[in-house]
């Protein structure tokens, strides 16, 4: 089973959209994966409950206790436990497909939530964590991106998924986005569906699929669109 521990501030966020839909049904069936949360808080010593504090060196904002987030690790991982720590970080390395793909693979992971000015450095060296970045943009806190993360990964675990093959021809799967969709009604406000679509013709529908994707990816994509004409060249 794929198990997530999530450390935040805001236990009462998850499952959230995680216990929707196809993650949430799995969630629920408890055979695919599982969601353990940690409220941060829980884990420091004082009657404030206080998990930051200024930044040494002066500057705006808190930073979170690094005494504090290890107890709150220690007390949702043990020293055998295998997974990957992530701290969900915008200077983290970026989050791919590719990446998502792997972490689907192994155990699951345990995902520290930052929040204020960040986490204090020392942890992240301590507890060996990983940073990782859902985009170039600031967040209010690791919440949202930890569960972009792990809807990513579970929608790839087996039995989660109705049609598993499905995840093949989606965007970035292949190097490439995805192409077009079509579904009835044949018209819809003077537009047609393609006819090499209605045609039956599966070699001519893979063609243009794959010809539709590469323009997509050309267009609003050029650094997917080079690296993809990268691994092309013999």
């Amino acid at each position: 089973m794929w198990r997530a521990s999530v450390l935040t501030i805001f236990p009462e966020m998850f499952p959230g959209t995680l216990g929707m839909s196809l993650a949430g049904k799995a969630l629920a069936a408890g055979t695919a994966w599982s969601l353990d949360v940690v409220d941060i808080r829980a884990h420091a010593t004082d009657k404030h409950r206080t998990v930051d504090d200024t930044p040494a060196g002066g500057g705006p904002g808190m930073v979170m206790k690094a005494d504090v987030l290890a107890r709150a690790l220690d007390a949702a991982s043990s020293p055998d436990d295998t997974r990957p720590r992530l701290l969900m970080s915008p200077r983290g390395m970026p989050l791919n497909q590719a990446r998502v793909a792997t972490l689907a693979r192994g155990p699951g992971a345990v995902i520290l939530c930052g929040r204020f000015e960040g986490v204090d450095e020392r942890i992240i060296e301590a507890r060996n964590f990983s940073e990782v970045s859902i985009g170039d943009y600031i967040l209010s806190g690791g919440e949202v991106a930890a569960t972009v993360l792990i809807d990513a990964c579970v929608r790839l675990l087996p039995g989660v998924m109705g049609q598993i093959a499905s995840a093949d021809d989606e965007s970035f799967s292949q190097g490439l986005l995805e192409y077009p969709q079509y579904t009835r009604p044949q018209l819809f406000e003077g537009r047609g569906i393609p006819e090499v679509l209605t045609s039956g013709d599966h070699a001519k529908i893979a063609a243009w699929r794959r010809a539709e994707a590469e323009r997509l990816t050309r267009e609003r994509r050029p650094d997917l669109w080079r690296a993809y004409q990268e691994r092309k060249k013999p």
